[in-house]
């Protein structure tokens, strides 16, 4: 059965209670005095010296970039983008959807449109829905999301190819604050001569990045955004705590039988893992099914039918329901609904999948990962780099760029007070703040993740009656569907803090989140 107590998710608080101690604070600001001390002058390199350079230009990397290049305080700072594949451009929508696609939450589109590139995406394609729909398949129990206006959006399905094509497009308007290299890939990094990594030998101040070509460049900070598998993070260093969870995600394009409004997000969680249906249009949607590896091969190696079939039946069959649960909640349902008659949703069926487009069946494996520190002299890491989360939430993307919207306050604060932007004083805001909200989303993706990955009867009733009592609470399942929308105060992009009760999330106070950084910094 599943035991919360026991949940490899609680690794991660262990590593802000306990793994780092007040000495590796003092050993941390002793290295950074030490380094501010060296003066830059004596480094007897004639490479041109950037002052910001970031590495990796996927969805986040270029995101970063143009963020940088738009910021009043970082004027005339020179800022490089290095890329190692070619650039991503699009000068007309693509006639086929891509496989690979991101639920874009409100918050982060209104990020977006700050860079001013949502309304490229806009141009492009994208697709709001206004509701969402999740169900257990060991049971009846459900919980619906809508919009009161359903004018209003919950989030956006777009395919990331779009994402980073628009976010170049706007890059291309600050080329006099932003210069791009792409097919530029990085082989090697060298850190400043204090550096603790135990093979650095160079004597600059400055982290040295060696190209494929030969040149070497040099950067007052370097940002990390080379995503789940950072060269960056691996070369500093930085331990993460990470592991696999024995599954892949299959992903494709699919055609419904008929054309609908299509403006529901579908969820299903079955004890092999959540099977999704995203809208993409009014006639196709996007399937992620997290499953075991060898089931994962199978669907990609079935003909199209088989394939279809299979789809189908995931969201269909009740072969998973007992009968004992079934009682259970049909007894609960009617409780609540006399205790609160106007608290339930009406279940909606899923619309039939009649095909898949040709070629997007494909399949990614699963995993949890966080890097114990986000920052190091000179150094940050943002996005996948630091972080890398299971899709159910569909959260990766924007607590990517929660990431940089944060960053870029903390830098451009910096070099308004004339400050240097590598020194991590000035880092450590975006490392305590940055823990202080990505930790308690991470741990509650992966306890919900686990809490359904079992089908014992006495998880399955307890989630089920968890899932009805918040689907008939309006006033917890609108700070659910906040929640889920990104609604927040500030200027940050994401989602607020989650935890769970009664077996589903629900907003808490930033007070629940606590990095190794800031406690650190209080003790020392």
């Amino acid at each position: 059965m599943f035991n919360l107590t026991k949940s490899k998710a609680f690794v991660i608080w262990e590593q802000c209670r306990g793994a780092a101690k007040t000495q590796l604070r003092a050993n941390r600001l002793a290295l950074n005095g030490a380094l501010i001390s060296r003066s830059p002058i004596s480094s007897s390199r004639s490479e041109k010296v950037y002052d910001i350079i970031v590495s990796g230009g996927g969805m986040v990397g270029t995101a970063m970039a143009c963020s940088l290049g738009l910021d009043a305080n970082l004027k005339g700072k020179q800022i490089l983008l290095l890329e190692a594949g070619p650039k991503r451009a699009m000068d007309k929508t693509p006639e086929t959807y891509r496989t690979t696609v991101s639920s874009v939450s409100p918050g982060s589109a209104t990020f977006l449109s700050g860079l001013g590139a949502w309304d490229h995406v806009t141009n492009m394609r994208c697709k709001p829905y206004q509701k969402m729909q999740v169900w257990d398949a060991c049971s009846d129990a459900l919980i619906a999301f809508e919009k009161e206006n359903l004018q209003d959006e919950m989030a956006y399905i777009v395919e990331n190819d779009i994402i980073v094509a628009a976010l170049t497009k706007q890059l291309q308007t600050l080329s006099d604050h932003v210069e791009v290299r792409y097919k530029s890939r990085v082989i090697k990094y060298d850190w400043p001569g204090s550096y603790r990594v135990a093979d650095s030998s160079s004597s600059s101040p400055w982290v040295q990045v060696t190209l494929a070509n030969g040149e070497i460049l040099q950067t007052k900070l370097l940002i990390g955004a080379d995503g789940a598998n950072s060269m960056i993070r691996k070369e500093a260093g930085i331990p993460t705590v990470n592991w696999n969870y024995d599954q892949s995600a299959v992903v494709a394009v699919l055609q419904l039988s008929e054309p609908t409004e299509n403006n529901v997000a579908w969820q299903r969680f079955l004890p092999t893992g959540p099977i999704a249906m995203l809208p993409l249009s009014d006639s196709e949607s996007s399937l992620v099914w997290s499953t075991s590896h060898q089931h994962a091969e199978e669907l990609l190696t079935q003909d199209e039918e088989s394939f279809v079939d299979a789809i189908n039946s995931a969201f269909w069959s009740n072969q998973n329901q007992s009968e004992l649960t079934e009682m259970a909640g049909a007894l609960f349902r009617t409780a609540l609904s006399i205790l609160m008659p106007s608290g339930s949703s009406t279940r909606q069926l899923p619309p039939s999948v009649a095909g898949v487009s040709p070629k997007s069946r494909m399949a990614f494996p699963l995993g949890m990962g966080h890097a114990t520190e986000y920052i190091r002299h000179r150094m940050a890491l943002v996005g996948d780099a630091a972080h890398r989360v299971h899709p159910l939430a569909g959260q990766g993307v924007n607590l990517g760029f929660g990431d940089v919207a944060y960053l870029t306050e903390v830098l451009s604060q910096a070099a308004f007070n004339g400050k240097d932007l590598g020194d991590m004083q000035n880092l450590l805001k975006y490392e305590t703040e940055r823990q202080r909200h990505n930790l308690p989303m991470m741990t509650a993706i992966d306890l919900l993740k686990r809490l359904y990955s079992t089908n014992t009867e006495l998880a399955v009733l307890m989630r089920s009656l968890g899932l009805q009592a918040t689907n008939s609470l309006p006033l917890l399942k609108n700070q659910n569907r906040l929640a889920l929308a990104g609604k927040h105060a500030g200027k940050l992009c994401e989602l607020k803090n989650i935890c769970f009760c009664c077996l589903l999330p629900f907003t808490v106070g930033t007070t629940t989140g606590f990095s190794t950084s800031q406690r650190n910094k209080e003790e020392g």
